[in-house]
């Protein structure tokens, strides 16, 4: 399959690209230096040079407490940039594959939200891509939304780096434990979007390491620094003693029941993940030093 991504330079962007062409697909990477998605006519100019099958948008504005202070900046990139893709797959005839976000949701259920749970963002950012979510659906037939949650690896800034480089300078950490959620290795994702996208099965999927219906943010700071050899402490705390911009939903586990079902893929452990993530960190290190 002829690939086009969007946003490839990006945490997910650069460990899904070998994993696509390491499962024979021609992939054509791009990043907002050369196709932006809010300019329409980048995107068919692209589309017309690497004649794709499928588009993948990695391309967002994931900055959800910054959000808040430039929501029309969020919705011209989550929204209005989706929609421009969305148009220009259906007058191309391409599929387009989209990550979305567990954000979507507001955290008032107690189980793993399905795909087919109502959406209710409580913050700027899960406001803006589910307006790109539906931005596709009513433009699209042919689509793969998968929504994912607490996604971390190399190449960016998220939490498992955060953590390690606070406990290198402190001796506490204090972290939220009214949070509960479900990490996602950008290598975990990148297989099951190959999965899904070779399955040819429309919809909305949910896609995230396995947790056995989640685990607190404290508790994944604990397997950070275990796993890291720290002898730093975690502290548990409420999220309102620790206030941000943005709200986040309190509970916002994915069930991933019908995405295991439909391309018969066995999400791996949380535990599993991270400490292959951890590994891979340990050895760069050491080979740096």
């Amino acid at each position: 399959m002829h690939i086009l991504i969007t946003g490839a330079s990006g945490m997910l962007g650069q460990d899904l690209v070998p994993i696509l062409r390491n499962a024979g697909h021609s992939v054509f990477p791009t990043d907002i230096e050369e196709l932006d998605i809010t300019k329409p006519r980048q995107i068919k100019t692209h589309i017309k040079k690497t004649k794709p099958h499928l588009i993948i948008n990695c391309a967002a504005y994931n900055q959800v407490d910054q959000a808040e202070k430039e929501p029309e900046k969020a919705l011209l990139i989550n929204g209005t940039g989706v929609k421009n893709i969305a148009m220009a797959c259906r007058e191309f005839n391409l599929d387009l594959c989209h990550l979305s976000t567990d954000y979507v949701f507001d955290g008032k259920k107690k189980t793993g939200y399905t795909p087919s749970d109502s959406p209710n963002p409580i913050q700027v950012y899960g406001q803006t891509k589910l307006a790109g979510e539906k931005n596709i659906q009513k433009i699209l037939e042919k689509y793969y939304i998968i929504r994912t949650s607490w996604l971390y690896g190399i190449y960016g800034p998220n939490f498992v780096k955060t953590i390690h480089q606070l406990s290198q300078k402190h001796k506490v950490l204090k972290v939220v434990d009214d949070q509960i959620g479900s990490p996602t290795w950008t290598v975990s994702l990148s297989h099951i979007i190959e999965k899904i996208i070779s399955s040819r099965k429309y919809g909305i999927y949910h896609a995230s390491d396995f947790t056995n219906n989640g685990i607190s943010r404290f508790e994944f700071a604990q397997e950070i620094l275990r796993l890291s050899g720290s002898s730093c402490t975690v502290v548990a705390i409420k999220s309102r003693e620790f206030p941000l911009p943005a709200k986040r939903p309190a509970y916002s586990v994915l069930d991933l029941k019908l995405t295991s079902l439909l391309i018969r893929v066995t999400p791996p452990p949380w535990k599993k993940s991270l400490s292959k993530y951890m590994e891979g960190i340990n050895t760069a290190r050491k080979q740096s030093s």
